[in-house]
């Protein structure tokens, strides 16, 4: 079954543009065109798609991303090296989610310390 870039984005919310960004730099080397030039997206390319986006919303950056489908085109060779490439964004991952963490309590005890500051000068509890 193939997917018309119409189609594609309303699966994954990319807008169209974005599609045939991805596709220009190389992230998408497979996706196939009718005899009229129009785009034959595969399921193979929405899970390409979705891995792509999985890397960038982590903070990948598409040249990056691009390494990774450069290495994946030259076959089981490079396994090693995606799979290296992989761990590396996921301690960097990690690393940021433990920053996020470390904001997110101080954030909190903000909130604490505003609404007992609340409390107190109003005379009221806060909702």
């Amino acid at each position: 079954m193939y997917f018309t870039i119409k189609q594609v984005s309303e699966k994954t919310g990319l807008p169209p543009h974005v599609l045939r960004y991805y596709e220009n730099e190389g992230l998408l080397p497979y996706v196939e065109r009718s005899r009229n030039g129009i785009r034959r997206y595969s399921e193979d390319d929405l899970e390409w798609l979705g891995l792509i986006c999985c890397l960038k919303n982590t903070g990948m950056s598409i040249k990056q991303i691009k390494s990774f489908v450069e290495l994946s085109l030259e076959g089981d060779h490079t396994l090693k090296q995606r799979c290296d490439l992989l761990l590396e964004h996921k301690r960097q991952v990690e690393e940021q989610i433990q920053e996020m963490h470390k904001h997110l309590e101080k954030v909190t005890c903000k909130i604490d310390h505003f609404t007992r500051e609340y409390e107190r000068v109003f005379g009221v509890k806060a909702e």
